[in-house]
């Protein structure tokens, strides 16, 4: 019988815990993981944003980073270039996500390669080149300046709401008929002035989870390191349903090391229960999947600007147990739920496969039920955040 027969935690996540501490002693290894975990939370994401002045830059900057034009933070918007050297802005919740809005191309004098040395191309995971209407030359030659460095590009045609909304009038308007004339003149526009094979996302700054977002965030969490994509999945606001789903699979990721962690430091059996656990660790990990889906305040209150519903409409679709707050009662709550559903036949396979957490007093015990137990939160947060996202897009304004 397999380890998953006996619990959600997979086979995979106990080799991924095993080759991490390797044959360390109990202290290193809890070092190891520590450290393993507060590097992740350094990986940086430089995103540089680029096109001709008015074509939606600073607003595409916005959107990525889940604000609005007006918001706290945002970048400075207008039909007049607004940016005369490169301007970082970072994301709101991840201090290491950091979008660039680069200064505008195709002036008359432009060069690529000299543009690419002012703007310190090296610094950038890749580029997003914007377009509000045609791609002209100034932007195949940054591509393929780009391409000659090393680095990664994308082709986005912003402003496709104004496009649709002016189609809209024609009789016998057929919105998806429409998004693919855009996308193959676009296309076509680009193979004319020398680009082959382009491929050119429609994004809407307004809208931004219409359109080719899925198709964008696809493309570029493939063509990202390993260790990146976590951090762009994260980063992303949670706008589409498949990106509300490729962030559950991210923060499953740690589950393992984090139920490591909770039950390896805690010495104290908690109250009522068989097991220890560091209350304060599970709590954090709670907190950080309430924020990357956009279920904390300050996020549920920027989505009611846009969707016309209130925060208790909002608050009403939650089911968790934790959405009324995550504190030591409901986590105590959670954690006695989840010790009754573990086998003994589960901890000695967990013993027998990781010896170090068998040593420990109920070592085995704890980490399987801490690890049961953020599945299951991590699982009703992100339905919450669904059902949270399904309503505000039926009511958007």
């Amino acid at each position: 019988m397999s380890f998953e027969d006996y619990c959600v935690i997979t086979q995979e996540d106990l080799e991924d815990i095993k080759d991490s501490i390797s044959t360390q002693d109990l202290p290193s290894a809890i070092n190891t993981i520590k450290e393993y975990l507060r590097q992740q939370d350094l990986v940086e994401l430089n995103i540089g944003v680029t096109g001709e002045s008015g074509s939606g830059k600073s607003t595409f900057v916005n959107a990525f980073r889940g604000l609005g034009d007006e918001d706290d933070g945002s970048a400075k918007t207008g039909v007049v270039e607004t940016t005369a050297e490169p301007e970082v802005y970072l994301h709101p919740k991840y201090k290491n996500v950091k979008v660039w809005d680069l200064p505008g191309i195709g002036t008359p004098n432009f060069k690529a390669d000299e543009y690419l040395e002012q703007v310190e191309f090296k610094r950038y995971d890749f580029f997003i080149i914007i377009a509000s209407d045609r791609f002209r030359e100034c932007h195949t030659h940054l591509a393929k300046e780009i391409m000659r460095m090393g680095k990664k590009f994308y082709f986005v045609r912003s402003k496709i709401d104004f496009c649709i909304t002016a189609e809209r009038r024609k009789k016998n308007f057929d919105e998806k008929k429409t998004l693919e004339i855009i996308r193959e003149d676009s296309e076509n526009g680009l193979r004319k002035i020398g680009i082959e094979d382009p491929v050119v996302f429609l994004i809407s700054g307004w809208e931004l989870g219409k359109y080719d977002l899925n198709a964008l965030q696809e493309r570029m969490e493939k063509e990202l390191p390993q260790h990146k994509r976590r951090v762009l999945m994260l980063a992303l606001p949670n706008i589409t349903l498949e990106i509300n789903e490729k962030k559950k699979k991210a923060l499953e990721e740690n589950i393992g090391k984090v139920a490591f962690l909770s039950a390896c430091v805690a010495a104290i059996p908690l109250p009522g229960l068989s097991i220890t656990a560091d209350i304060a660790i599970i709590a954090d990990e709670l907190t950080k999947y309430y924020s990357a889906f956009g279920l904390d305040d300050p996020s549920l209150q920027r989505l009611c600007e846009r969707s016309g519903k209130t925060v208790e409409e909002l608050k009403s679709l939650m089911k968790s147990p934790l959405h009324q707050g995550i504190n030591p009662s409901s986590i105590l709550t959670l954690l006695g739920a989840a010790s009754l559903l573990i086998s003994e036949d589960a901890i000695e396979l967990l013993a027998s496969f990781i010896p170090i957490i068998g040593t420990l007093v109920a070592g085995g015990l704890s980490y399987l039920t801490v690890s049961r137990m953020l599945k299951r939160a991590l699982n009703d947060i992100a339905d919450d955040a669904r059902n949270v996202l399904i309503a505000s897009l039926e009511t958007e304004v």
